[in-house]
């Protein structure tokens, strides 16, 4: 088994270096640079829109920081961050990567870049607008118990968490005692707390 993680330290692939804390397992990592090196021809066969994290696993190349978050959760399945197939809280846990991955991160985006959705284009986005995407994370946060799949830790907690802590860090999500709350939880995490130590430094 040969795991190579394509990435960079200012990247979201980041995200991934906390999973593997997690999981306790070694891959080779490899910086990619940003600008030539991350759009030259050779690293666009990996992933076409030239971005870090790409995972590659023998002849299974993977790009999407979810894809590749949940694809390591079933291969270490043992590992315990991913529910059972057969668990009922299989589906909250796909609802929260799906909602990281899309509401959570298109309404961020387009905050960040000054796009407004006007009330007669919601009915038009997915989403709604930044404000529904907010109040959907409030309400389902409140449900944490302490994480997000109860008292199972999974990777919908790394994914998700890892960017409701790097929102806060840059100012760019507004606090809530719920979110605080669940902060407080993921802090707790020995694997956070390693990851926190090593970028840090």
């Amino acid at each position: 088994m040969a795991l190579t993680l394509y990435t960079n330290m200012q990247s979201r692939g980041v995200v991934v270096d906390w999973l593997v804390l997690d999981l306790g397992i070694e891959l080779e990592r490899i910086e990619v640079a940003y600008g030539a090196e991350m759009k030259s021809a050779e690293f666009l066969k990996l992933n076409p829109f030239g971005k870090v994290p790409v995972l590659v696993d023998d002849d299974v190349v993977i790009y999407e920081l979810d894809a590749i978050c949940t694809y390591l959760a079933d291969k270490f399945f043992e590992k315990g961050l991913a529910p059972a197939l057969d668990d009922p809280k299989r589906g909250l846990y796909y609802r929260w990567l799906f909602f990281g991955a899309g509401p959570l991160a298109a309404a961020s985006d387009n905050e960040y870049l000054n796009i407004k959705v006007t009330p007669e284009q919601k009915m038009h986005v997915g989403y709604g607008d930044y404000a529904d995407v907010y109040n959907a994370l409030i309400q389902g946060l409140e449900q944490a118990n302490p994480y997000l799949c109860g008292e199972q830790f999974t990777v919908a907690d790394i994914s998700v968490g890892a960017m409701i802590l790097w929102q806060l860090k840059m100012g760019k999500l507004q606090s809530h005692p719920t979110i605080e709350r669940y902060v407080t939880a993921l802090q707790q995490r020995e694997s956070l707390q390693k990851h926190q130590a090593i970028f840090a430094s």
